[in-house]
């Protein structure tokens, strides 16, 4: 091989590395699957990912760098989201790799589920089939601003810090079934065993918005469902 076809191959692997080195914090993909349910500004996102402000800061920098964020100054605060959605498809072929090849993803996740005595998700399909049929009632559990972002048709809108004083709302004779940001977010689970425990029939959920376009569904974009 000439010298010059080797520089070639080494600066183009090179700049493939640079989203590995980018993504190689475990806090910077979890800020990046925070950014795949809407933009957010480095304060909401610092506290969700349990992070100072700085250290937030610094991780946002890093994917910003690897132009996998873009960012925009509001006032006093900057407001990340994904620069592509081609970004949201990236992280979630991580996650399906990782799931597929890493056997501790699995042993985790059924861990964390038998330790809280949690039940079974219910399978996208199932649910379509309940949303069609008017038998159930869908609950989107996360912040206001990512049901605004894009949400599943039908879902109604009640943060987890709502659910208990809403839960007058729903009737008892109806199924539910609560979404949050995917497989291993943890919002829906407490949604659902709170439910279960007001003596409501609930389950969650295991899809996230990103899981569900991947299919071909189609979400809804807008204002919170009154």
């Amino acid at each position: 091989m000439s010298s010059e076809n080797r520089q070639f191959r080494d600066r183009i692997y090179e700049q493939f590395a640079r989203i590995g080195k980018a993504i190689s914090s475990s806090k910077r993909i979890e800020l990046l699957d925070l950014l795949c349910q809407g933009p957010r500004h480095v304060e909401a996102l610092a506290k969700a990912a349990n992070l100072s402000v700085a250290n937030a800061s610094q991780h946002l920098q890093a994917l910003r760098a690897a132009r996998l964020l873009d960012a925009e100054k509001m006032g006093v605060q900057v407001m990340y989201r994904l620069s592509d959605p081609s970004v949201a498809g990236f992280l979630r072929n991580l996650r399906l790799l990782a799931e597929d090849r890493l056997a501790e993803v699995d042993q985790t996740l059924h861990t964390f589920l038998r330790d809280r005595g949690a039940f079974e998700p219910v399978g996208h399909e199932e649910l379509l089939k309940r949303v069609q049929s008017g038998d159930v009632t869908v609950l989107d559990v996360r912040p206001a601003e990512e049901y605004c972002a894009g949400h599943l048709p039908k879902a109604l809108s009640v943060p987890l810090e709502e659910l208990e004083a809403r839960m007058a709302e729903f009737p008892k004779d109806r199924e539910i079934v609560a979404y949050c940001r995917g497989p291993y977010c943890v919002l829906a689970i407490e949604a659902a065993e709170r439910l279960r425990a007001r003596g409501f029939s609930a389950f969650r959920l295991d899809l996230g918005i990103t899981d569900w376009q991947a299919r071909g569904l189609d979400i809804e974009i807008g204002e919170t469902t009154p």
